[in-house]
């Protein structure tokens, strides 16, 4: 089960012509990109064309309307749009939906989310409902291509599928599995692990994601390199992804920073000043 996944760059720098990027070939793509830019558009308006025009002809089945039904045969869709100014003013501005239904342009509502909402990311119906209340339209994203795949996978027994159930050779209803088994004697030395909760910000729009659930967002942990966690606003964290960077680079985080700590010395948790990196 191959997932297939579009991205589009237009670059515009100050000293170079115009770049278009796509992945896969999709020609029509990229040539829609360039064409708006060529027009006298933003080159955010350039990326955005080059997701549609894909969105439209439903590039390689993986993208758009009419593909990768999951299991109640619903086909649902994903998009990002990213842009950052550097220069007199910088800014790191990023929209996402994801699990959008019934709305064919996902990568309109995700650029929506960026533009009209202070949010980064927002899921499931409640993206669908953002989407209709700002105007677009609503509409039925099953073909008859999709319903067939659909079809002949009810067929197959549900196989293949992504989960780790009993039974995993037929349709649900499933259950869970016994817990994974893991060696009473494992060696704790040199593991890391990190886990984040929140409820959210107050009065946030339905369906917002922060960065509490997104690893490398709320915390990372790499047992070669370290951990790193976030607090503060989930949107400006999400975007910018610190916690990953932080690791990837070795970038100072905050610092002095004050944390519960428990170590083997004090068996306790104590409030600490840590430098972050």
């Amino acid at each position: 089960m191959i997932q297939r996944v579009f991205a589009i760059i237009c670059l515009l720098p100050l000293t170079a012509l115009l770049l278009v990027i796509n992945t896969w070939h999709f020609e029509n793509a990229a040539n829609a990109a360039w064409s708006a830019q060529q027009r006298g558009g933003w080159v955010l308006d350039a990326v955005e064309r080059g997701c549609v025009q894909c969105e439209l002809e439903q590039c390689d089945g993986s993208m758009g309307f009419g593909g990768s039904p999951d299991e109640r045969g619903e086909t649902t869709l994903d998009a990002m749009i990213m842009n950052q100014w550097v220069g007199i003013i910088y800014t790191m501005d990023v929209g996402a939906v994801a699990d959008l239904r019934r709305v064919k342009n996902a990568v309109g509502v995700a650029r929506a989310v960026m533009e009209y909402t202070e949010h980064t990311f927002i899921v499931g119906e409640s993206s669908t409902i953002f989407a209709q209340n700002i105007g677009f339209m609503s509409e039925d994203l099953s073909t008859n291509q999709s319903i067939a795949i659909f079809s002949q996978w009810l067929q197959q027994n549900c196989k293949p599928n992504y989960r780790k159930v009993n039974p995993s050779e037929s349709c649900g209803p499933y259950k869970p599995k016994a817990k994974p088994w893991r060696p009473k004697n494992l060696v704790t030395n040199g593991q890391v692990a990190a886990a984040t909760s929140s409820n959210g910000a107050t009065h946030k729009i339905p369906g917002l994601v922060g960065d509490s659930p997104v690893a490398g967002a709320g915390a990372y942990a790499d047992s070669t390199a370290g951990g790193a966690a976030a607090t503060g606003d989930g949107d400006i964290i999400l975007n910018m992804n610190n916690n990953h960077g932080i690791y990837c680079q070795n970038r100072p985080g905050f610092s002095q920073f004050p944390f519960m700590v428990v170590n083997r010395q004090t068996n306790q948790s104590q409030l600490q000043k840590v430098d972050c990196f």
